[in-house]
């Protein structure tokens, strides 16, 4: 009897918001990564579904499953429960005015495909670099909203509320989102799983987050974030020669872009920005 106690204590902290401590946050925030990592394996990299153009079945359960319900709505319904017990601020996790946002995301855009350009990229096909942006798109909202508004973002709270320097917080946060961002691509299809490719988005981690945490702004993470992809995955299409089949439009591919900027907006409005409410009702 008294260990069901026990369990039934447990279970409640942690369905009340309020309750959460800032470890009881960071401990949900690493589950949340681990359930999506493990989602991504199942349904992309065991079966290298972004390497198969046109398996358009298996990437929409991958987009639906890994990065829409797992990836975008759990981890954003923890972020509400963890700005709803006052453990982050609602702007220090990437949610800022809809005028910030707007010009965040202009100039997150300008710089990202200025970026694309000068690398030299397999294609500057408009048509090309839409269909790779739109496949991607919902891989980047959900490694951004786990690795560095869940998982970053908590970690630098859980920091400063233990009184650390404030510039030594957002450092471990920088190196923690970094690294669980190039881990993570051990679950996904090759090159990406191999361990150049690890440390190498390791790094591109890293510039995402100096990203994330100047701007203190999702949307514009985002957009930027899919930039730096869109190389990576271009050129990862032409040496498996099937860049080709991204010459036309791929409605799918921006039917579940769409759905997915959707959700975020959904759970930003919906989960997040309501959170404040919960913590003074």
């Amino acid at each position: 009897m008294a260990s069901e106690s026990t369990l039934q204590r447990q279970v409640s902290r942690f369905t009340q918001s309020a309750a959460w401590t800032p470890r009881d946050a960071l401990f949900v925030a690493v589950g949340v990564y681990a359930l999506w990592v493990i989602a991504t394996f199942v349904f992309e990299g065991r079966i290298q579904t972004l390497l198969r153009p046109d398996a358009t079945f298996d990437r929409l359960v991958y987009a639906v499953v890994a990065n829409l319900l797992v990836g975008t709505v759990l981890a954003m319904w923890v972020v509400r429960r963890i700005v709803a017990a006052d453990v982050v601020e609602q702007v220090r996790a990437g949610f800022q005015s809809a005028l910030r946002t707007v010009g965040g995301v202009v100039v997150a855009a300008a710089v990202g495909l200025t970026l694309y350009v000068v690398q030299n990229p397999p294609s500057t096909d408009p048509m090309v670099v839409g269909n790779v942006f739109a496949q991607v798109l919902p891989t980047s909202i959900a490694e951004v909203v786990v690795c560095w508004v869940l998982v970053g973002a908590t970690v630098e709270a859980v920091l400063r509320g233990r009184g650390s320097n404030r510039y030594l917080a957002i450092g471990v946060a920088i190196v923690t989102a970094s690294v669980l961002f190039g881990v993570y691509h051990v679950a996904h299809s090759p090159p990406f799983n191999t361990l150049s490719q690890v440390v190498l988005l390791t790094v591109v981690g890293v510039v995402t987050s100096l990203v994330f945490f100047l701007t203190r702004d999702v949307y514009a993470t985002v957009v930027f974030h899919t930039m730096l992809a869109l190389t990576g995955v271009t050129q990862s299409l032409a040496d498996a020669g099937r860049l080709g089949t991204f010459t036309d439009p791929v409605v799918p591919l921006f039917v579940v872009a769409l759905v997915a900027v959707a959700v975020l907006v959904a759970a930003d409005v919906g989960f997040v920005r309501r959170a404040r409410g919960e913590l003074h009702a």
